[in-house]
């Protein structure tokens, strides 16, 4: 049962509503990534990464609510349950106990690389399907490709 009315053709809210709701998993595990290590990072750069991984929960929570409603007003319900989140999450999660500061900064550049991908491929599928979609999408990307480039730049020179 559909309570909300699609103004989409079914084919392109099914490929919306998958692109939607990947994201929002996403964008939910990343918010519990950042602030696990939030709470958990030790070292010399702890002040600035702490307030930094901050910035990246803060935006994961407000585009989760911008994608859920943009699923909402399709027709599409948006699942953040936890097991939901649990199950299909993707991205490099947090390990236990305390982070040092270069590992933080390795995690959080890798996990946005990784949504940061898959972003992508979900910016093409919207293309026909919902560019409306396709935008916020790509305006998500920006903010975490900003994001990403300031972890990137916390551990340079690499360590590789």
């Amino acid at each position: 049962m559909t309570v909300v009315h699609s103004t989409l053709p079914e084919p392109a809210r099914q490929v919306t509503g998958d692109a939607l709701q990947e994201t929002l998993v996403d964008l939910l595990g990343l918010s519990l990534v950042g602030k696990q290590a939030h709470w958990n990072i030790v070292g010399p750069r702890f002040r600035s990464i702490h307030l930094q991984l901050d910035e990246v929960v803060a935006t994961a929570r407000t585009y989760a609510d911008t994608v859920a409603e943009r699923a909402a007003a399709l027709g599409v319900p948006p699942d953040g349950r936890p097991e939901t989140v649990a199950s299909a999450f993707g991205l490099t999660g947090a390990k236990e106990g305390w982070l040092h500061d270069t590992d933080v900064v390795r995690l959080m550049a890798e996990s946005l690389e990784t949504a940061i991908g898959r972003l992508r491929t979900r910016i093409d599928a919207t293309e026909k399907a919902d560019p409306v979609t396709q935008d916020l999408l790509i305006g998500l990307t920006a903010e975490l490709e900003k994001q990403r480039w300031m972890f990137e730049a916390e551990n340079w020179p690499r360590e590789d």
